[in-house]
């Protein structure tokens, strides 16, 4: 892994691998189309993707979740504005590395200049720049971005075709449904006539924010794939390997998306699965040996390598040790009572849990018992 890591006020590379194909300009919709699946098929193809996580997708959750199966990932979301006029928040908020490719660097804005600059910044570092059409939480509401633009389509429109006919990596989108699947499919071809190359469908409207209470809408999603020529990828409803697989099946997708699953298991695209979910898995499962307190040491190890902010840390943490605290709920206090964390501190505090002789693994298909199980004859 590269010692080095990158931030946009570095030197950009001469010839950043990501520019080799610029994307379509100006182009019919079948050249477009051509070009988005040629440009695709040369980043890999990859299937398991890493979803945009306000202050969770940074450099060392991505690269963890590389380490276990994920093949391609984006950041955060970040605001287009104060990435063009902070320099503070650009050094914080978005960081790589050679190894962290394919990437996508996701944008929430409503002006089409404004998202032109910032994307200028990131594009010699990434394979696509992503415009974040989809979040519903009412910071959006207030900043005028993500699903609320869902109102506004001229403006989206127009903050996909300044990006596909200035910037030299392609655009991708990060949609929401609308409640009518007519409307939706409206959108996505309008997407990609508007110079979208790649198209994520998270399969809830706006207003079905719970991700437990409103299961993903799979069938909306397959239209979507239905409805244009470029490659589309799915989000929703992805809780471990099966439902990866199925949602593939389902929807005929190129790839999967996963955010909360990911925040609790790194390593879910690997084939591990939480204790939650194993009752779900046909067949036997194993103790895979690895459990939620070895994943807090990698990651915190790729933190010390690749420095971000602390609240980035402390939410992961919390995430991925939860079942622990449940069980210790004195070590969730001891670590809330902490205004300034330290490596030492948390690397202490895994070695107090591991101490209490409590073990959460995480779990493997045992696929050698699959192998020698009988089979079922008239």
């Amino acid at each position: 892994m590269a010692q080095t890591q990158i931030s946009v006020d570095s030197n950009p590379p001469q010839d950043p691998p990501c520019c080799l194909d610029s994307p379509p300009r100006d182009l019919t919709a079948e050249s477009h189309a051509d070009r988005a699946w040629a440009y695709w098929k040369k980043m890999g193809r990859p299937r398991f993707l890493v979803a945009p996580m306000v202050d969770n997708s940074e450099l060392p959750y991505r690269l963890l979740c590389r380490k276990y199966g994920a093949e391609a990932a984006y950041t955060p979301m970040l605001h287009s504005r104060i990435f063009t006029e902070t320099e503070k928040y650009r050094k914080e908020e978005f960081t790589t590395c050679e190894e962290d490719r394919p990437l996508f660097v996701q944008f929430c804005a409503h002006d089409p200049d404004v998202l032109l600059e910032a994307a200028r910044k990131v594009e010699p570092y990434c394979d696509y720049v992503d415009i974040n059409l989809g979040c519903p939480q009412r910071i959006a509401r207030r900043g005028y971005y993500g699903a609320f633009l869902m109102d506004n389509l001229p403006l989206v429109k127009s903050l996909v075709e300044k990006l596909a006919l200035n910037l030299q990596v392609p655009v991708s989108c990060k949609i929401r449904l609308f409640p009518d699947l007519e409307d939706t499919l409206k959108y996505a071809r309008m997407l990609e006539e508007a110079g979208c190359s790649l198209l994520a469908v998270h399969g809830r409207t706006r207003d079905e924010k719970d991700g437990k209470k409103f299961r993903a809408d799979w069938k909306a999603i397959k239209a979507v794939k239905d409805a244009v020529k470029i490659p589309v990828l799915a989000n929703g409803n992805v809780r471990h390997m099966d439902d990866v697989k199925d949602c593939l099946e389902e929807t005929g997708v190129e790839g999967v998306l996963s955010a909360e699953t990911l925040l609790e298991n790194p390593a879910v695209f690997a084939g591990f699965r939480t204790a939650e979910w194993v009752s779900e898995s046909e067949g036997a499962n194993i103790d895979g040996k690895l459990d939620q307190a070895d994943l807090v040491v990698e990651y915190l190890k790729l933190c010390e390598k690749y420095p971000v902010p602390w609240r980035m840390i402390r939410s992961h943490v919390h995430k991925l040790l939860g079942d622990w605290f449940r069980i210790q709920p004195h070590l969730r206090e001891e670590l809330n009572k902490q205004s300034i964390l330290t490596f030492e501190f948390l690397y202490d505090m895994v070695d107090r849990l591991r101490a209490t002789g409590t073990r959460i693994p995480l779990y493997l298909k045992d696929t050698q018992s699959e192998l020698t199980a009988p089979s079922c004859t008239d």
